[in-house]
């Protein structure tokens, strides 16, 4: 039995870029960036990054294009496929990917996130009118959402409007 299975859970290293195949098919590829942190013999704390690329295609390319933002926090399930071609200059080239099978958007952060990115939509920082850089997204957060306060003591819960 073989099993090709990868699961990681980082940060989006750039805005990630959605095209459309001849096909009419949504892809969407993105960098992942994780962290390994240890102590050394000596007591030090270590770290070493990892950067993975991700492809992601269908309805799932769309959501990754119009939510995920350079520092967005995701969980990528997946398999690795590694792909060959001949580059310009006639040179063998190779890459690894994750092809994802699920994907899942990190916690939005309150109060702005403080340039962390991954708090809003793509399209609500574009309404706003920052350009997606680090300085500007710290300058010109979006409007946030107002959070509706739901009020249970008011009304009483009859059986027959429970719906299972």
């Amino acid at each position: 039995m073989d099993l090709n299975k990868v699961i990681i859970v980082g940060r989006v290293t750039a805005d990630p870029q959605l095209r459309t195949t001849p096909g009419g098919q949504s892809v969407t590829t993105l960098g992942v960036a994780t962290n390994r942190v240890w102590t050394d013999k000596n007591g030090a704390k270590q770290e070493e990054p990892e950067f993975h690329n991700v492809v992601l295609w269908g309805r799932q390319a769309e959501v990754a294009a119009q939510f995920l933002v350079k520092g967005a926090t995701v969980l990528v399930e997946g398999r690795l496929r590694t792909r060959s071609w001949t580059d310009k200059q006639g040179g063998q080239r190779r890459t690894t990917e994750i092809m994802a099978e699920r994907m899942q958007l990190g916690p939005r952060p309150f109060g702005g996130g403080g340039g962390q990115g991954g708090g809003a939509p793509r399209a609500a920082k574009e309404e706003s009118g920052a350009s997606g850089g680090p300085s500007d997204f710290d300058t010109k957060l979006p409007p946030q959402e107002e959070i509706p306060v739901i009020n249970l003591e008011e009304e009483e819960i009859k059986t027959e409007d429970i719906p299972f």
